[in-house]
Parts: C-alpha cells; structure tokens; sequence
C-alpha cells in the first residue's frame, strides 16, 4: 500500500513523499501538498498512484530530520471541515455480545443504545444502497488540526481530556462538487467524555475540540480488519494501553454508508473545500476510569500505518468572550 507524508525539510521548503522502508522516504517532483496533488489529479482524470507515476520521484530522505506536518491541510483553514460518526464500532467480542442481549431482551433502550441497534440493522445494506445514517459531529474548522508531534491543547474549562483513536477519512470537493477521497489517517479524535456522559446533547460541545492526524495518508482501500493499540505515557511509562479494532468488519456501519450521509449535504460539497471526517472507535482509556493529565502522551499505532501518532496533553487558557452590541 502506497503511504504519502506531508514534511518540511529544516530550513528549506515543503513538499510530499512516499514512504519507504526504514525510516526513509523519497520526494515527490515538484509537489508541496497532498491538496496540490489531489487538485490536480481530479482535474486530469487521474488517480493518485497515476499522478505520482507521471511526476515522478526525486530526492531521497530521512523521516527523522523531517518536519512531518498533518496529511492533509489547506492555505486557508476556513476551507477544511472536521467532523466524525459515533456508535459506529461494535466493539470488542464482549461488548457486543452484552449489547446484542440487551437489544434482544427488549431492555427499554436509551437512544445511544437505539441509534446502535439502527446501525446492526441497517447500517450495511447489501445492496449498496444508502442506509440508516449515523450520528454525525462537528469538531471545527482546519485550525483544530494538530500536527503529529503537537500538543492536543484541551481548554481550561473542558471537564476531561480523552483520547479516541480512530480511522480519518481525507477528501477534497472537485471543481463540480464531487467528493474525491484521497485516503485514510490514522487520528485521535479528543474529546469530552465527562461532559458528554453528564447529558448527551451535550455531545456536541464535547467534541468542539482540537483533533490530532498521523502523519502518513494511506491511498487506496482501508483493510476491513484494522489493529492498533492506544496508549497512554506518564513520566515516559505506559500508564494505560489497550489494543483496539476499526476497518468495516468491525463496524455497524459500511464506510460507504458514512460517506453517502456526510456528503449527502450540498452545503458539504462546495468545490475546493478539504473534509477530514472521523469514522468512529470502540476503545477508550475513560472506560476504564483513567484521567489523563498534562503533559502525558497519547500514542496510537496500528497497522497498515508505519508511523505512530504521538501528541503531549496540553491545556489551552481560554479568554472569556464578551459580546459588544452594535
């Protein structure tokens, strides 16, 4: 599988790379950006792997005197939208098996149990047609993303500071409107749990949150069996750590279906505009009752990715609005 980066050499400019073995990579010609490059494969008809063939590769490089930067960004952060699916994931083969017995036992539901059993019932038709759409979220705008490295900066008043490891989906909307999925990446999606959890319409609140990518864009179909592990390091020991799953065997929901209920909006297909749009997790240090704390390290690996996504917990000092009438 063909795996591109977006790095910065030191004191010199940007560019794109595939990476190689060994904590290696080799530049591509005369490309700056994964959005540069996704521009101008839809407009030539290409796809990526053909686009790459016809540019070419040049410069050999080493990852670690690299500046790795998100996979996906835009000049303008206002022209990239963050969002994500929950109750996507079944779990793991406990988990599911206690949430099948209760949906089963006509157990009077709560609607995050409701809007599960929607997804198991209808959220991969095997027809391909667009089935029971999920929850969907907003998480903000391009200046929400941190770039692999950065600090994942909660804000003073946030009542938790979580991770959630999951799959990103990167498009960008074609001159026409049209959608072009560009990849996968590896994510945290940071969010609230103690605010969510105190009332669940509070779930949008919780996740106006920065969101951290991995640094490798993986190009072509995600693997339907996806394994990683998320881990949280204290004074540069584990703290926690648990294994978790994504990829579409082990979800509710077909990717397909995720991304006809996303785009299905013409607000969401404005020419131009990047989406990263996460597709979900079934694994959390909170259920486990872990606080994470300023300056622990959130790490996700998981395979097909080569490189691990690592971000410092921050907190951000938050000035208080005042609102001037005019």
């Amino acid at each position: 599988m063909l795996s591109l980066i977006q790095f910065r050499a030191p004191a010199g400019p940007r560019g794109v790379a595939i990476i190689r073995e060994r904590g290696t990579a080799v530049a591509l010609n005369s490309v700056t950006s994964t959005l540069e490059l996704a521009t101008r494969a839809g407009r030539e008809g290409l796809d990526i792997e053909q686009l790459i063939a016809a540019v070419g590769t040049g410069a050999r490089l080493e990852l670690a005197h690299l500046e790795l930067l998100p996979p996906i960004d835009h000049p303008d952060p206002a022209h990239v939208l963050v969002s994500g699916t929950g109750l996507t994931h079944l779990g793991s083969a406990t988990e599911r098996d206690r949430m099948h017995r209760r949906v089963n036992a006509g157990v009077q539901l709560t609607d995050s149990m409701r809007m599960f059993k929607m997804g198991l019932e209808g959220g991969k038709p095997a027809d391909g047609t667009p089935g029971v759409q999920p929850e969907w979220f907003y998480k903000g705008d391009g200046s929400c993303l941190v770039a692999p490295g950065g600090v994942l900066a909660a804000p003073d008043f946030a009542l938790d500071a979580g991770e959630e490891p999951e799959i990103a989906g990167i498009y960008v909307i074609d001159a026409g409107g049209r959608p072009l999925r560009l990849g996968y990446a590896l994510g945290n999606d940071f969010s609230d749990h103690i605010m969510e959890r105190e009332n669940y319409l509070w779930l949008a609140h919780s996740k106006l949150r920065p969101a951290a990518l991995g640094p490798e864009l993986l190009v072509g179909p995600l693997p339907p069996q996806v394994h990683g592990m998320s881990r949280i390091l204290r004074g540069g020991s584990v703290l926690w750590e648990r294994p978790f799953v994504s990829g579409e065997a082990n979800m509710s929901h077909s990717l397909q279906n995720l991304e006809h209920h996303h785009f299905k909006y013409a607000a969401l297909r404005r020419p131009g505009d990047v989406h990263v749009h996460f597709f979900g997790t079934g694994t959390l240090s909170f259920s486990d009752g872990v606080r994470a704390q300023p300056g622990d390290t959130f790490e996700i690996t998981a395979a097909p990715f080569t490189l691990p996504l690592r971000n410092e917990l921050g907190i951000a000092v938050t000035a208080q609005p005042v609102v001037r009438a005019l």
